[in-house]
């Protein structure tokens, strides 16, 4: 009984490993890695005006103004960030998805 499984076990880990090592061998590196450009943003005339207008109320002096004005400036800086803001998903949640999806399958 141990000479089938270790049998197995050595068919099965050359299975795995030789064509691993085979391919390996046959590729021939390039000698020098190509360079890319990086791709030019693309801005369209509304972002240009909200950035323009976020320039504007940042460079503003806050001290002249009454209250109902700043409160009027925070909340159109805040809709602007709202407006921009994207949203990040982190590799563990990711990954704990995935893993739900391929269990309640």
């Amino acid at each position: 009984m141990k000479k089938v499984i270790y049998c197995l076990l050595v068919i099965c880990l050359s299975l795995t490993l030789l064509p691993l090592q085979s391919a390996a061998a046959t590729t021939d590196k390039p000698t020098s890695l190509p360079v890319a450009k990086p791709p030019e943003p693309v801005e369209s005339s509304e972002v240009k005006a909200m950035l323009k207008r976020v320039d504007e109320l940042s460079t503003l002096d806050k001290t002249t103004l009454r209250s109902p004005d700043k409160k009027n400036t925070k909340a159109e800086l805040t809709a602007v960030q709202r407006h921009h803001s994207v949203g990040y998903i982190s590799v563990g949640a990711l990954v704990l998805i995935i893993l739900l999806v391929v269990i309640l399958l």
